[in-house]
């Protein structure tokens, strides 16, 4: 009896798909799957010909949130959540992000999983985790553990053109795990040369790290990548010029910031090119009526801000990647029928919450707008300060920078002391004599460049590795707008997928991350 039932329900849901066609709504596709899923089936449309899988390194809900919470309105008994444009999307589900070695992995191990369909050790790209392991790297890797990627596959199956883009350098750990199958993320050389063999039909975004080889005694990956064919272009013009009989192209960011990244959001300045203007020009070069294409986007500050414990940064490069799969959701109004758009995180940085001791049951994030460069920017503005006044540079001078950069006041005299009016600082931007004084021991600590009486553990622990004056003035402001932070280094929790267009009821439901790979092989209807 339950089979009878079980088939008639298959067989209602496939008259159904029949009759609505590509025509069905999104809420229609939605309502379908839920029918099927009834018979333990899920049902498929034709393969997409134009796909977009953005990936907002670090991101989880709660930088989804944060963002929202900043660009929305926060006055009493009217308060509200600006929405961001991939949250309307009619496929949400989560995925799990650990690894074969932690349940807190890397961008290595978990883009691996995204790309390629498997757990693998943090730190490795593109190889499974079998075989022999020497100093944490496996060694003697067989050619059946080296399985393409869902880009490589889609290149070679199906005659796909591919694009690879990121905020950060290219061949850095989640761009490199799409086209890289290397022991080690740190094989930078190596990597570069995969990415110069992959025949991807265009790279955008950041520079390449150690074009050159570690210690600079390679040939320069950028003359191997002309060799092998691309078209590097590296200037405003030449970048905005790009169009379908551009060849292979590799775009390169004309500002350079933070180790060869692209600036962050918040540090770009009116007419700068930004990520969405990669992934529109990425559309123009890959875009054909024939094959179609498979474009993988990354933010990858979000991450390196979460690192940072830099709330402001963090958000500008969450909003910015809005508006780069914005460009995603303008082609896909035009394309309706052959678009798919998938957006999620590799895993979360940072431990970010929104919700901070101080300020108990309350938020203020205008605060942060006070916030007027990234930890980066202020760095290089300290760091020119001391070397021009190193014998004298006290806090009394910096106060001033940092009252015009981060919006941070410092009261006359100090004058603070009741509990009254030290409680009250907590949602301003006035410093309490507390803070005044971690702000103090951290520009002692800035002075001393590298030289302390404090621990590693101990530094390590308050300051995570970075300068800190800056990692003790976003730690203030942040908490004084009710974010709060538990590490410097990645965290476990599942990350939000949501997805839009062709076949993205799929992306229903909670699963791991593998199976994002897994669906886009059904999706694609690869063998």
């Amino acid at each position: 009896m339950l089979k009878k039932l079980l088939s008639s329900v298959l067989i209602l849901a496939m008259i159904i798909t029949f009759t609505a066609g590509c025509t069905a709504t999104p809420q229609a596709n939605s309502a379908l799957v839920q029918t099927a899923a009834v018979a333990g089936t899920l049902v498929t449309q034709r393969a997409p010909k134009y796909i977009f899988m953005f990936i907002g390194d670090g991101m989880s809900a709660v930088q989804v949130n944060s963002a929202q919470i900043f660009g929305g309105n926060n006055e009493h008994n009217n308060m509200s959540l600006d929405e961001m444009n991939f949250q309307e999307f009619e496929a949400v589900g989560y995925q799990t992000t650990h690894d074969a070695t932690s349940f807190a992995p890397d961008s290595a191990s978990t883009a691996t999983a995204l790309s390629s369909g498997f757990k693998t050790w943090s730190g490795t790209l593109g190889l499974k985790p079998v075989g022999v392991v020497s100093g944490n790297k496996p060694v003697n890797v067989d050619p059946d553990d080296v399985p393409m990627t869902i880009a490589e596959r889609l290149k070679k199956e199906k005659g796909m053109k591919i694009g690879i883009i990121s905020t950060v350098t290219i061949n850095h750990a989640t761009p490199a795990a799409y086209y890289a199958h290397v022991p080690s993320r740190n094989d930078y050389y190596d990597i570069a040369m995969q990415m110069a063999d992959s025949g991807f039909d265009y790279f955008g975004g950041g520079t390449i790290s150690q074009p050159t080889g570690k210690d600079n005694d390679k040939p320069d990956a950028y003359g191997i990548l002309k060799e092998k064919g691309y078209n590097i272009v590296n200037t405003k013009e030449d970048i905005l010029a790009l169009n379908n009989k551009s060849g292979k192209v590799y775009a390169v960011t004309p500002k350079v910031q933070d180790g060869g990244a692209m600036p962050y959001a918040i540090d770009t300045e009116a007419g700068d090119l930004t990520l969405a203007d990669f992934v529109e020009k990425g559309i123009d070069v890959l875009y054909n009526t024939n094959k179609g294409f498979f474009m993988m986007t990354e933010s990858g500050k979000i991450d390196w801000a979460g690192h940072a414990n830099d709330a402001m940064a963090n958000i500008g490069d969450v909003i910015a990647f809005e508006d780069a799969i914005q460009v995603a959701i303008d082609f896909a109004k035009k394309h309706p029928k052959d678009t798919l758009i998938i957006v999620t995180g590799d895993h979360e940085t940072g431990g970010m919450t929104i919700g901070q001791a101080t300020t108990g049951y309350d938020t203020a994030f205008d605060i942060l707008k006070n916030q007027k460069m990234s930890y980066v920017e202020f760095d290089k503005l300290i760091g020119d300060m001391i070397k021009k006044d190193t014998d004298v540079f006290t806090f009394d001078e910096v106060m001033p920078v940092i009252t015009e950069n981060f919006g941070l006041v410092n009261l006359v005299d100090g004058d603070i002391n009741d509990k009254k009016a030290e409680k009250s600082t907590y949602m301003t931007l006035e410093l309490s004599d507390y803070e005044v004084s971690r702000l103090e021991d951290a520009l002692e600590e800035t002075l001393k460049e590298g030289s302390t009486e404090k621990s590693f553990e101990e530094t390590s622990l308050i300051y995570g590795g970075y300068t800190p004056l800056s990692v003790t003035l976003t730690h203030i402001l942040n908490s004084k707008a009710g974010i709060g932070w538990t590490s410097y280094s990645h965290t476990g929790v599942p990350v939000p997928v949501y997805a839009t267009g062709v076949n993205a009821h799929l992306f229903n439901g909670a699963y791991d991350n593998t199976e994002i790979y897994d669906k886009l092989v059904q999706i694609t209807k690869l063998k």
